[in-house]
């Protein structure tokens, strides 16, 4: 085996954001070797940008009082349009408090209650109990009926990423960065590690293990425009996907963002408009109450990127020196100090990156893509479809918390909790293993990634560029699997991915391909993210109606006498097109309903 090295764990954890730490925390305390690898440091993470807040039902402010997880509940399946698996979102709301205490004894300096009379941004005067100063607090969010968003100001996942690594680092487990995991070494029915390139040198390691974490995060720069980091790639995705035998779940299910601040698209948080933030048109006219009366900026994302879109398309968008077209996110009337408090972290983005003072100056926002809802399809324990020893969690997961559409919160939630659970089934599955490998396998794989490599440098493949491709590839997920989507739109889309994906192996390097090489590592990525493209585009123009973020403008009503089911992509060797499976969703607690927002139309009222 030419590998440079070879490392036998019990548990690999592929990913060092909070999902990946948290899992590893549990599998460790269990007494298990541990091996984490990450692109990037662990604090360097896409977690860390994670800004509002995570929803837990701790019930401790005067606007949260009377909550709990039954509450928190129905908030997540209305927000997933049904389309979440109920027992992991009932289990995430009974679990998540629990998460949120233990956070808090490791350090995380939660903000508190603050006893006394406070007037919200709309008149509202409510008054804090005494007693229940010191306690965790929380802010409003879209698409909830209590107030339960836990927070550090506007920098929550940058706290807790910084005290879950903490945690890693006491417990010694070692983090393997700047290393990618290029394949999954399996057999068809078992995963036994993986084969992974050193982004410093270039070199192969072998990672052999009796369970595998998929904790990559999401795949958001598949689109052009993005909140997400840039190695957020779905490269966890694209080498389950790559096995044959593990399915992506839902993965036409893309999250945009209403707020990403043009031209960098950076996050502005939902929590701006929790703390009472307005969104106003090019005639500075607060439109969300014309459209949302009763939720306004704060219906679920879906809803609120959607009628954003509409307004815009109504003519009332803003063309200015940030973009094309736009609209205004309006936090002045907060106030300064409250602004550079609560809301210091994209006050100082929209200071540093477009020179303006939240606190006197209106910010550009378009909604963004921002979350992956779909990923590796697992069961309520974590473990991934079609492989033994295979686990996901987080982003990269469909475990099915989010279903269509996840609320903001839940997912930051989500990576810890999840962490935890998921964590103690790997324990469990690991202390019960054998660790057993078939060495011609293993060298089979290594062989395979080494030929690739070689073919890619030496040109052998062909002479197609690759930045080229990937840049071609973002524009049409921007152009054809967007907010609005219709089936004549997504059928070019496909069409223009497939040409995309068949160029992509023919791709050449102009570099010698050595060491640290950017270009090398974007080429060996390149046809897996156009496969993970695939599954959203022809997932979207297979599901016949419109289900929370994915909205068809041709079939605008949920439909669920024929897809109250989830979508399962396959990618079968030689393919340019995934093969598509369904499943049905189960609804054991709530029948679907009515959201109480957002109703499925794309028909807009514009005000004058």
């Amino acid at each position: 085996m030419s590998a440079k090295h070879t490392h036998i764990c019990d548990v690999l954890v592929i990913g060092a954001g909070l999902a990946a730490e948290r899992s590893a925390i549990e599998c460790a305390q269990a007494g298990l070797n541990v091996i984490i690898l990450s692109l990037v440091p662990p604090r360097r993470s896409h977690s860390t940008a994670a800004q509002g807040g995570m929803q837990a039902s701790l019930g401790n402010c005067a606007m949260g009082l009377g909550d709990n997880p039954q509450i928190h509940f129905e908030d997540t399946v209305k927000g997933s349009d049904w389309g979440c698996d109920q027992e992991v979102a009932k289990m995430f709301c009974e679990t998540v408090p629990i998460m949120i205490r233990q956070l808090d004894y490791w350090g995380v300096p939660w903000n508190r209650v603050v006893a006394g009379k406070k007037k919200l941004p709309d008149g509202r005067e409510i008054e804090d109990l005494k007693e229940k100063e010191g306690l965790i607090t929380a802010r409003d969010f879209g698409g909830v009926a209590k107030w339960r968003c836990c927070y550090t100001s506007d920098g929550t996942g940058h706290t807790v990423q910084f005290v879950v690594d903490t945690v890693v680092c006491k417990l010694g487990i070692p983090v393997h960065d700047r290393m990618e995991a290029i394949a999954l070494i399996h057999d068809g029915e078992t995963c036994y590690g993986a084969v992974a390139r050193c982004l410093r040198t270039g070199d192969l390691n072998v990672y052999l293990a009796k369970s595998t974490i998929i904790a990559t995060g999401g795949a958001g720069r598949i689109y052009a425009a993005s909140t997400n980091a840039v190695i957020n790639e779905g490269t966890g995705l694209a080498i389950a996907l790559d096995t044959g035998v593990v399915p992506l779940g839902n993965m036409e299910a893309i999250q945009f963002h209403p707020t990403g601040m043009p031209p960098t698209f950076i996050l502005m948080t939902e929590g701006a408009r929790g703390d009472g933030g307005y969104l106003l048109d090019k005639n500075l006219h607060r439109f969300m109450p014309d459209y949302e009366p009763k939720k306004k900026e704060l219906a679920s994302r879906d809803v609120v990127s959607r009628r954003m879109i509409q307004h815009i398309r109504a003519g009332y968008g803003v063309s200015s020196k940030y973009a094309p077209q736009h609209l205004w996110l309006d936090i002045r009337h907060l106030g300064r100090k409250w602004v550079w408090t609560n809301l210091r972290e994209i006050a100082n983005i929209a200071m540093n990156f477009n020179g303006l003072d939240p606190a006197k100056d209106l910010i550009p926002v378009i909604p963004t893509q921002h979350y992956t809802m779909g990923g590796v399809r697992t069961n309520k324990d974590g473990y991934a479809y079609g492989l033994k020893g295979l686990f996901a969690i987080g982003e990269a997961a469909c475990w099915d918390l989010h279903g269509f559409n996840r609320l903001g919160g839940n997912s930051l939630a989500e990576t810890v909790t999840a962490g935890f659970l998921v964590g103690m089934q790997v324990a469990k599955y690991t202390l019960g293993a054998t660790q057993k490998f078939d060495y011609k396998l293993v060298e089979d794989f290594v062989k395979k990634e080494e030929e690739r490599i070689k073919n890619l440098i030496s040109g052998k493949y062909g002479k197609e560029n690759v930045f080229e491709i990937k840049s071609a590839m973002q524009q049409v997920m921007m152009d054809h699997v967007h907010i609005f989507r219709t089936g004549p739109s997504l059928e070019q889309g496909v069409a223009k991915l497939q040409e995309l994906y068949r160029r992509s192996l023919k791709i050449g390097l102009r570099s010698s391909g050595k060491g640290a090489n950017p270009e090398l590592a974007a080429a060996i990525r390149m046809p897996g993210m156009l496969r993970v493209a695939l599954c959203v585009a022809y997932g979207a123009l297979m599901r016949t109606e419109s289900r929370g973020s994915h909205f068809r403008e041709d079939y605008p009503k949920r439909d669920d006498a024929n897809w109250l089911k989830r979508t399962l992509a396959y990618w079968k060797e030689g393919a340019d097109l995934p093969t598509l499976d369904y499943e049905p969703v189960a609804c054991p607690y709530m029948p679907p309903g009515d959201r109480g927002y957002g109703e499925a139309t794309a028909g807009a009222k514009g005000s004058k």
